[in-house]
C-alpha cells in the first residue's frame, strides 16, 4: 500500500491536531509521527510585525512540495505525509505551515520532517512580504536556513 500524502496550499487556518489525527487513525503499522508547525510571530527585535503576506506560482508551488515529498518518500521508510501551506494575510500567533510525517520509527519521521521543512524554507516558490511599524518589504533568505538545507544534498 502506497503512503497516504496529503499536500494542501490554502488561505483557510488549519487544526494541527485534526491533521494529525487524519493521517494516523486507525492505523497499526504507524509507531511515530513527527510535526513541525510553523506560527507567524511579531518578532520583536526587528519591529513587531503586523502580519506576513504570502504569495505563491499555485500549480507550481504544489508539482513543487509533491516532488519533494516523493524524494522524502523515497529517502525513508513513511507511512504518510501531510504538507499544508497557507497563502494570504498572516497575523502574528497564526498558522503558516505544518508538515506532519508518520513512520514505523521515529528516525526516518524527524528526518523527512527537517529535510520537507529545510526545502519549503529555503526553496518552494513562496514569496513572503512584513508589515511592520517600518514599513512593508519583501523576506529575504538566510544563510542559516541555506547552510540547513545544504546537509540533504546528495554527494
Amino acid at each position: 500500500m502506497a503512503a497516504p500524502v496529503t499536500i494542501r496550499i490554502q488561505e483557510d487556518d488549519f487544526d494541527v491536531a485534526r491533521e494529525i489525527a487524519a493521517l494516523s487513525r486507525g492505523r497499526t503499522d504507524i509507531g511515530a509521527v513527527v510535526s513541525f508547525s510553523g506560527i507567524c510571530r511579531r518578532d520583536e527585535d526587528e519591529g513587531k510585525i503586523a502580519a506576513l503576506t504570502l504569495e505563491h506560482y499555485p500549480e507550481m508551488a504544489e508539482e513543487e512540495i509533491a516532488r519533494h515529498v516523493d524524494e522524502a518518500l523515497a529517502r525513508w521508510p513513511l507511512n504518510g505525509v501531510t504538507v499544508i501551506h497557507r497563502v494570504g494575510r498572516i497575523e502574528p500567533g497564526q498558522n503558516i505551515v505544518l508538515v506532519v510525517t508518520a513512520s514505523q520509527h521515529r528516525q526516518a519521521a524527524f528526518q523527512a520532517a527537517e529535510f520537507l521543512m529545510d526545502y519549503l524554507k529555503t526553496s518552494a516558490p513562496f514569496w513572503k512580504k512584513e508589515e511592520s511599524a517600518t514599513g512593508t518589504g519583501w523576506v529575504e533568505a538566510h544563510a542559516r536556513d541555506d547552510q540547513a538545507a545544504a546537509r540533504w544534498t546528495k554527494s
